[in-house]
C-alpha cells in the first residue's frame, strides 16, 4: 500500500528474553536455597503475550486451566513440588495496556498479578485491580521526577512525545498536567500510532525540526520510536534535547552507532541497577534442545547466530545449520549484557517476593514435628496467599528493603541515566543523579550537574524557549492566542518596577517612592514644595518684604503728617489700623513658603483670612465714614455722633470676630495637618509636600465671608463715587474693590487647576496683588498730596472749597 510502512517485521526481543530467563534464574536459585521453601520446588509456567491484550488474555486462560500453550516451558517437578496447587501468583507483564486487561481478569479470582514493567499510574486503582501489585514504582512518581528535572535546568518550553498506549496515555497526562501547573508550557505533542505510515512519520518528523522547542520528552518505549529516529538520523537532525522514560532510557538498540550523534546526551530516568551473581553465566550457559518448552531458547539461538536448528521443522532453506555449540560469549547483544540490570532486576525482585510470601503462607517457620519443612497441603483459595503477598516484607542480597504499599507499590526510586560516549566511541549509560519519590519535598532530586554531556555532547545547558525571558525593568504580555510562554517583552510603567530577570508583572513601589530610570529598584521620590530657596519663593519673598517695607514707610508718613487736614480728615485712627492689617496681609504670605509643618498648616490660611478680615473692616468703615462725613452737614449732627469713633472700634471688632471664631472652629475641630501628596508622582516625579485640609469647605467659608465684606465695600464705595469732594476717597475705595474682586475671582480657577507647590504660589500671589491693590489705591494718592503738594494739605482742599 502506498504511503505505508511496507511489512511490520516482528522479531526476536533479546532483551524481553533475558528478562525471562531471569525469572528461570531466580527459580532456580531459590529451588537451592535450603532456608528459603526447604521441602518445596518451585515451578513455573512461561506465556507470550507479543505485548497484545488479545494475546495475554489467551495466554492466561491456557495458563490457568494448565491446558499446552505453544510456546511454553515445563517446570523440572519432583515429588515435592506443588503440582496439584492451582496458581498461586502471575508475573507480568512488561506493558500497561495488556496488564490491564489481565489485572481485572484475575481481580474478583484474588489471585496476585505481580508486574515488573507496567508502571501506568491506572493500575492504582485498588477497586478495579484488588490483586495487583508490582516491584517497579508507578508512573505517578517517574512523572513528578520528569517535571521537576526540566524545570530543574529551566526548561519551560517542552515538546512531548508518546505511543497510544496506556503507558503513553497516562504518562503524558499526568506530565502535561504537572508541568503546566509548575508555569510550563508543552509546545506541542506526537502521538505515534501502533502502526505509523510513513507520512505519519514524516510528518511528525517535520514537526520536531520546525518547533522551537529544544527539549523533547519521550513517554513510550523503544519500539514506538525507532520509526521515527530513524527518519530523524536520516535527515542528519542535531541539537535536540531528549528527555527519556524508563521504557528507552537504556536500550541498547537505541544506543547504537546509527542514533549517536541524534541521540547523544539524552537525560532520563532509570530503575535502579545491580549486578546479580551468577546471571551472567547462567544466561550464556543456555543451549538449544529438541525437548519440549525449549521453543524460546531454540528461537533466541536462530536468531542470535542467524542459522537454522536440524530440529526445527520451518524456516528458510538458505539460512546455514545450527551446531547447538556456537559461543554466547562471543556475541554483543542486550541478553547478555547484565551489569548493571534494572528491569531484570525488578523480575529478580518479584519471584523472591512470591517466595517469601509462598514461604510464610506455608508455615516454613513453624515449630514441631514438621520444623524445617513447608505445609505443601495448604488450599490457596479465599485469597489468602495475596494478603501474605501484599504483607511480605525482607531484606534482600542487595541491602534493599522488599516490600509493597497501600497499592501494592514499592519505594519509588530512579537513578538519572546520561548518555554519553566513550574513548572508544561506544555509547555509555551514565549515572548523573537520582530521584528518591519517598524523600521531603525539595530534597528528591539530587544532580551532578558537572558530570552531564547535553546534545551533540556540548557542556552548557541546552536553551528551549518561546521567547527570551524579559531583562529586569520590564514585564512578560502574553500574546493572544498563544501559549502563556510566548510573549512580548513590555517596559514596566512609572512608579513600577521588575528586579528579576523573566517577570510576570511590575511591582508597584512603596508610596512615597519612584522608580529610577531603568525600573529596576525603587527610589525615594524627591520632595517638592514652595522652598525660600526657590526663583518663585525668592520672587515672592522679595515682593513681600517690598510691600511690608512700603506700608512701613507710608505708616511714618502718616505718623509724622498726623495732625494734617488730609490724615485727619480721613480718620487717622482708622487708617492707621487699616495699614496694621496691611502688614499683617503681607507678612501672613510668608507662612505659606517653606516645607509645611504642623504649626504653619494651621496658621497659614487662620492668618490669612483674620488678616483681610481685619483689613477690609477698616476699609468698610473707612468708606461708611466718608459717606456720612458728605451727607451729614451739619456739625454735631446725629449720625456722626452714633458712628463716632468708639463705635468704629466696636464695629471692626465685631465684624472681624466671625472669621476669628470660623478659624478658630476649623484649626480646633479639623485641623490641616502636612501631607506627602502622591498624585503627581508618576508626571513629575516629585511628591508634593502640602497642607492638607480634611474639611475644605472650612476654607470656602473663610473666603466666602472676606468676599462677603469685599463686596460690602465696593457697594458703598460705588455709591459714593460722585460726592462734591477734590480728594474723594470713595473712589479710590472702589478702585481698589475691583482690583480685588478681579484677583480673587481669578484666583479661585487658578488655585484649583495648579499642581503642587504652583497652587500655594497663586494663592500668595492672589494674597500680594489684592494687598498692594489696596495700599497702593487708598495710600499713594494721600502720600503724593502730603509730601509732593502740600498747598493741597488744607482743610479746604479736603471739603471742596479749594481751588487752582
Amino acid at each position: 500500500m502506498p504511503g505505508s510502512i511496507p511489512q511490520v517485521i516482528f522479531h526476536f526481543h533479546e532483551r524481553s528474553f533475558r528478562w525471562m530467563m531471569t525469572m528461570v534464574f531466580a527459580v532456580e536459585e531459590i529451588n537451592h536455597n535450603s532456608s528459603l521453601l526447604p521441602g518445596v520446588k518451585l515451578g513455573y509456567r512461561i506465556m507470550d503475550s507479543c505485548n497484545y491484550i488479545h494475546n495475554s488474555l489467551q495466554a492466561l486462560y491456557s495458563l490457568l486451566t494448565h491446558s499446552k500453550a505453544s510456546k511454553e516451558i515445563k517446570a523440572r517437578q519432583s515429588s515435592t513440588c506443588l503440582y496439584y496447587s492451582p496458581v498461586p501468583a502471575v508475573i507480568g507483564l512488561a506493558s500497561s495496556s495488556p496488564t490491564r486487561a489481565v489485572a481485572q481478569t484475575l481481580g474478583p479470582f484474588n489471585i496476585p498479578l505481580v508486574s515488573y514493567f507496567a508502571t501506568c499510574t491506572c493500575l492504582s486503582d485498588k477497586h478495579l485491580y484488588p490483586s495487583f501489585l508490582r516491584t517497579v514504582p508507578s508512573d505517578l512518581f517517574q512523572v513528578r521526577g520528569l517535571v521537576n528535572l526540566v524545570t530543574y535546568f529551566g526548561w519551560f518550553w517542552v515538546g512531548t512525545i508518546g505511543a497510544t498506549d496506556d503507558y503513553s496515555l497516562y504518562g503524558i497526562q499526568a506530565f502535561s498536567n504537572q508541568f503546566r501547573r509548575q508555569g510550563g508550557c508543552v509546545a506541542f505533542h506526537l502521538s505515534i500510532p501502533a502502526s505509523p505510515t510513513t507520512v505519519e512519520i514524516l510528518e511528525m518528523a517535520d514537526k520536531l525540526e520546525s518547533s522551537t522547542a529544544r527539549v523533547v520528552v519521550v513517554i513510550t518505549a523503544e519500539v514506538d520510536v525507532l520509526h521515527l529516529f530513524s527518519e530523524l538520523a536520516q535527515r542528519n537532525v542535531t541539537g535536540i534535547q531528549w528527555i527519556a522514560s524508563e521504557a528507552w532510557v537504556t536500550s541498547s538498540r537505541l544506543a547504537s552507532p546509527d542514533f549517536h550523534f541524534l541521540l547523544e546526551g539524552t537525560l532520563g530516568f532509570s530503575f535502579p541497577g545491580v549486578s546479580i551473581p551468577g546471571l551472567k553465566e547462567f544466561l550464556l550457559n543456555v543451549r538449544p534442545s529438541p525437548k519440549p518448552g525449549m521453543e524460546f531458547i531454540n528461537m533466541f539461538w536462530e536468531e542470535q547466530f542467524g542459522c537454522k536448528l536440524e530440529f526445527e521443522n520451518a524456516g528458510s532453506l538458505a539460512k546455514p545449520v545450527c551446531t547447538g555449540s556456537e559461543d554466547l560469549r562471543q556475541t554483543d547483544s542486550s541478553y547478555s549484557d547484565v551489569s548493571p540490570v534494572r528491569i531484570s532486576y525488578n523480575v529478580y525482585k518479584a519471584v523472591y517476593a512470591v517466595a517469601h510470601a509462598l514461604h510464610t503462607f506455608l508455615n516454613c517457620d513453624s515449630v514441631g514435628h514438621n520444623k524445617g519443612l513447608c505445609e505443601k497441603h495448604r488450599s490457596f483459595s479465599n485469597g489468602q496467599f495475596l494478603q501474605h503477598l501484599k504483607m511480605v516484607n525482607f531484606t534482600n542480597q542487595f541491602n534493599e528493603k522488599v516490600y509493597f504499599d497501600s497499592n501494592g507499590e514499592p519505594v519509588p526510586l530512579y537513578d538519572i541515566i546520561n548518555w554519553q560516549k566513550d574513548s572508544k566511541d561506544k555509547m555509555r549509560f551514565i549515572k548523573v543523579g537520582n530521584y528518591d519519590g519517598s524523600a521531603p519535598h525539595g530534597q528528591q532530586l539530587q544532580i551532578m550537574k558537572n558530570t552531564i554531556v547535553w546534545t551533540k555532547g556540548e557542556r552548557q545547558v541546552p536553551v528551549s524557549q518561546c521567547s527570551a525571558p524579559c531583562p529586569p525593568g520590564s514585564r512578560q504580555a502574553t500574546r493572544r492566542g498563544e501559549p502563556k510562554c510566548c510573549f512580548d517583552c513590555l517596559p514596566c510603567a512609572d512608579g513600577e518596577i521588575s528586579n528579576q530577570t523573566g517577570s510576570t508583572d511590575c511591582i508597584k513601589c512603596p508610596e512615597y517612592y519612584l522608580s529610577d530610570k531603568d525600573k529596576v529598584k525603587c527610589v525615594a521620590g524627591e520632595e517638592e514644595f514652595l522652598s525660600f530657596y526657590d526663583a518663585m519663593g525668592i520672587i515672592l519673598v522679595a515682593l513681600t518684604l517690598l510691600g511690608f517695607i512700603l506700608t512701613s514707610i507710608i505708616t511714618i508718613v502718616f505718623h509724622s503728617f498726623r495732625f494734617t487736614p488730609i490724615v485727619k480728615a480721613n480718620n487717622s485712627e482708622i487708617s492707621f489700623l487699616l495699614l496694621l492689617s496691611l502688614k499683617l496681609c503681607f507678612l501672613c504670605s510668608l507662612v505659606f513658603i517653606g516645607q509645611p509643618s504642623w504649626w504653619t498648616c494651621r496658621l497659614r490660611q487662620a492668618a490669612f483670612g483674620i488678616s483681610f478680615a481685619l483689613c477690609l473692616s477698616c476699609v468698610l468703615f473707612k468708606t461708611i465714614v466718608v459717606l456720612l462725613a458728605f451727607r451729614t452737614n451739619v456739625p454735631g449732627s446725629r449720625g456722626r455722633m452714633l458712628f463716632g469713633t468708639a463705635q468704629q472700634r466696636i464695629l471692626i471688632i465685631c465684624t472681624t470676630a466671625p472669621q476669628i471664631c470660623l478659624c478658630a472652629g476649623w484649626v480646633l475641630a479639623a485641623p490641616p495637618f502636612p501631607f506627602r501628596n502622591p498624585n503627581y508622582q508618576a508626571s513629575t516625579g516629585r511628591i508634593v509636600v502640602e497642607c492638607k485640609e480634611p474639611w475644605p469647605p472650612g476654607f470656602y467659608l473663610l473666603l466666602g465671608y472676606i468676599g462677603l465684606l469685599a463686596f460690602a465695600c465696593l457697594l458703598l464705595a460705588f455709591l459714593g463715587r460722585k460726592l462734591p469732594d477734590t480728594f474723594n476717597e470713595a473712589k479710590l475705595i472702589t478702585f481698589s474693590m475691583l482690583i480685588f474682586w478681579a484677583v480673587w475671582i481669578s484666583f479661585i480657577p487658578a488655585y484649583v487647576s495648579s499642581p503642587g507647590k504652583f497652587s500655594v504660589a497663586v494663592e500668595i500671589f492672589a494674597i500680594l496683588s489684592s494687598s498692594f491693590g489696596l495700599l497702593l489705591c487708598i495710600f499713594i494718592p494721600k502720600c503724593y498730596i502730603i509730601l509732593l503738594r502740600p498747598e493741597r494739605n488744607i482743610k479746604k482742599g479736603m471739603t471742596g472749597k479749594y481751588s487752582r
